[in-house]
């Protein structure tokens, strides 16, 4: 029996983790997130994304906890920023 519950409890907590190969529904898009970018400095940054992907034609710096619209754009990966120029967010598609 608690066996069961240990593999329930799993399956419960994995369902609420994105997969790591999702996609973001975006034509031309293969990889929609970036984790290795966290602590990189955004010029870096950057050029790696475009480099990647060349559709991604958008990649603005924001300043860490700066609001930003919520619009959904295929073209566009913010990079969130601190004061020091490198990414503290996980850049994603959007």
């Amino acid at each position: 029996m608690e066996k069961l519950t240990l593999v329930v409890a799993f399956l419960l907590l994995a369902s609420l983790f994105e997969p790591l190969t999702a996609q973001s529904g975006c034509p031309g898009v293969r990889k929609d997130t970036w984790p290795e970018l966290l602590g990189v400095p955004a010029k870096l940054a950057r050029e790696i994304i475009q480099k990647e992907n060349s559709r991604l034609t958008n990649v603005p710096s924001v300043q860490n906890g700066f609001l930003v619209t919520q619009d959904f754009r295929c073209d566009r990966v913010r990079l969130f920023i601190n004061v020091l120029d490198f990414v503290v967010q996980i850049p994603r598609v959007g």
